[in-house]
């Protein structure tokens, strides 16, 4: 098996990054609305979409000793477009079509800087809104135990 890698290659690490990163925190509805949208492509399976376990790793105090805090459930598939552009989805949980979903876009989104602004940026502001108000509930419920008086 050959990969291109030339559609990876014009696009920057960090870029690819990120929109992986807003395709595997944006929900399946959504992004199967989108496919819609966009229309969808003809692609094959390099790897058909399977749910698997990564170990999830932390480090004492945040930056100390790594230690393995556990296993969590992932699914993840690689598709390849017509043109020969390679797709990856790797997403949190046991959803084989949002890793599926998640790969078509990466494959697109390396071929067309447009889709950044019409997919990527609204999911990317539809998510922080999201994390924002969850933010704004928990904070509702905070308890400063400074003023509290001691004693009566």
């Amino acid at each position: 098996m050959t990969i291109n890698n030339t559609a990876s290659s014009q696009v920057g690490i960090e870029a690819r990054q990120h929109w992986m990163g807003v395709l595997a925190r944006a929900s399946e509805e959504s992004l199967e609305q989108r496919l819609e949208g966009v229309g969808c492509p003809d692609y094959r399976h390099v790897r058909a979409p399977e749910i698997g376990l990564a170990m999830v790793r932390g480090r004492t105090g945040g930056t100390g000793n790594p230690f393995n805090l556990g296993e969590m459930t992932m699914s993840r598939c690689v598709v390849e477009l017509a043109g020969g552009t390679l797709g990856f989805g790797y997403v949190q949980g046991r959803s084989r079509r949002h890793a599926e979903l998640a790969a078509v876009f990466d494959a697109l989104l390396q071929l067309d800087d447009g889709l950044q602004r019409t997919l990527i940026e609204p999911l990317h502001a539809q998510w922080l809104a999201a994390r924002r108000e969850q933010s704004r509930k928990a904070a509702a419920t905070r308890v400063n135990f400074m003023t509290m008086v001691r004693g009566e």
